[in-house]
This record gives structure tokens, sequence and C-alpha cells, in this order.
């Protein structure tokens, strides 16, 4: 009788959560809840009881009931590194923005344990893949230890900054750029999308949604949406304000509307940040 309550306590904070993230997700794939309810996130964290984020400290949750982990809470995965496992309402905000389909092909920039890479992983099925970048080696053993049951998934303990990726139609990145790599923009197939945390100074930090846009054959950049805010551990190799050229300010990183590569077209008049490769515009694309 106790085993049966336990097991029904945690069910039902299973579909609460999922019924949440959903709603969070802003999106209306019928997909996600169902998703969101059936990938176990006790599945890709460490033994409990777990330590949980509140602003600068942590609180342990009283057991290791997986139960607990059921709310908008960042979980510690490594604390001298200060990794988490990201906070649920935001990436499902981010997953919801940059929608992936089945069939398409997902670069993930920091698979951390890899809860939300096995989500991206059933979002593509039947016939996507996911190429899951993680640069910590103990963080892409466990991920690819907790992924074995996701056979459409690929875990790569590399840099994705450094070469050149596979081409994508959804590009979801978990760490902080001061901007995206050129090698990220240049891999997104026609109508492909990335999402990304942009840190171009150290008080800003944004979800950005792009999506390569063409005008006929011709790719003419990508048009941008900022999500809201989100701050991500820097991404190493793609984090250095220095590479900046004009950095904006707050107000003006919330109006780029469009990012361009320098290739295609050299800053305005609009152009609210500059870097050596593109260049982020307050104006529309169209």
């Amino acid at each position: 009788m106790a085993m049966a309550r336990r097991s029904r306590h945690l069910e039902e904070a299973r579909t609460l959560y999922a019924r949440m993230m959903a709603a969070a997700s802003g999106s209306t794939d019928p997909r996600l809840e169902r998703i969101f309810e059936l990938v176990p996130r006790e599945a890709f964290l460490p033994p409990g009881p777990w330590h949980i984020k509140v602003e600068h400290g942590l609180v342990e949750t009283p057991s290791a009931d997986p139960a607990l982990l059921y709310q908008n809470a960042l979980v510690v995965l490594d604390q001298q590194k200060g990794i988490n496992n990201g906070e649920p309402f935001l990436h499902a905000r981010l997953i919801g923005a940059v929608a992936p389909q089945p069939g398409e092909t997902v670069i993930q920039v920091g698979a951390g344990g890899g809860y939300y890479t096995a989500m991206l992983s059933m979002l593509v099925l039947p016939d996507g893949k996911v190429f899951a970048y993680e640069l910590d080696g103990p963080l892409a053993e466990a991920a690819r230890r907790n992924l074995t049951p996701f056979e459409n998934v690929t875990v790569l303990l590399q840099n994705a900054v450094e070469g050149a990726i596979e081409p994508s139609d959804v590009i979801y990145v978990n760490a902080g750029v001061v901007a995206p790599p050129r090698s990220w923009l240049t891999a997104l197939k026609r109508g492909g999308r990335i999402v990304f945390p942009w840190r171009p100074a150290n008080d800003i930090g944004l979800a950005v949604l792009a999506r390569a846009e063409h005008a006929g054959s011709e790719p003419i950049g990508f048009s941008t949406r900022i999500l809201g805010n989100a701050w991500f551990i820097p991404c190493e190799g793609a984090s250095d304000e220095e590479a900046s050229i004009r950095k904006p300010t707050v107000r003006e990183a919330r109006q780029a509307r469009a990012i361009f590569l320098r290739s295609q077209r050299e800053p305005d008049a609009s152009a609210v940040a500059v870097y050596p490769d593109l260049w982020f515009s307050s104006q529309a694309l169209r």
C-alpha cells in the first residue's frame, strides 16, 4: 500500500510538472506535455538527496524522493564547477520557440547530463538525429550513459566552437556567447533555427531565437527574436568580450531584430552590436 501511494505521488508530480512545462513553453505542440511527463528527470541526475540552487546558495532536498525534482528548480550537477541541469521553465520556453520537428537534425551545444537532449531526441522522431556536444569529460560520459536508450543521439566530447558542425535544422545552445560563431550560422539549413543565450556584456543575458532566411535561393540573413532573460555559464571559445567591435547597451540588445554575416552585408546605421564576422541589426528582415 505504501509503495502504491509513493508511486501515485510521483506520477501526480510528473503530471503536474509536464502541464506546467507545456504551459511555460508557449507552444501549441501537443507532444511537449507528453514528452515532459515521460522523460524521468531523476535519470539524468546524480543520486539524491540533491542540492537545489536558490539565488547564490544551495538547499538540500530532505530525501531522495524523485517527486521533489518535479518543480522549476536548478539542480546541481557539479558544485565545484558551478554546473546545474538548467531551469526547466526556461528550457521549456527555448524548446517551444525553436520547435524541433520530426526528421530534423539538431545540434546541442552543452549537453550537460543529457536531460534536455532527451527531449530534443524525442521531438525529432522518427528519423531525426541529435548531435550533443559536451566539453566536460565526466559530464559527457554521464550524458552518454544516461542517453543509452535514445538511439538517435550522438554525444561528442569536443568543443562545438572549433571546426565545422553538421548541417542542421536546429542548433540549441546551452552556454552564453558574446556572439554566435559564424560556423554555427552557416551550418543552418534553409529555415533552420538557432536559440542561444546572448551575453554581449556582463550585464546582458538574453535568450535569442534566429532563423535562416532566403530570397529565392540566396541567404539574406537571420530574422531574430528576443525571448527574454537567460543567464548561462560562458561558452568556451565564444565568450570573449574583447572580440566585440561595437557592444550594445541593454536597451539596444533588446532591439535586435536581425543578424547579418558581414560577408553578406556590412554594418549600417541600424547596427546595435558588431563583431568581426557578423552584426546585429535593429531593423527587421521582413
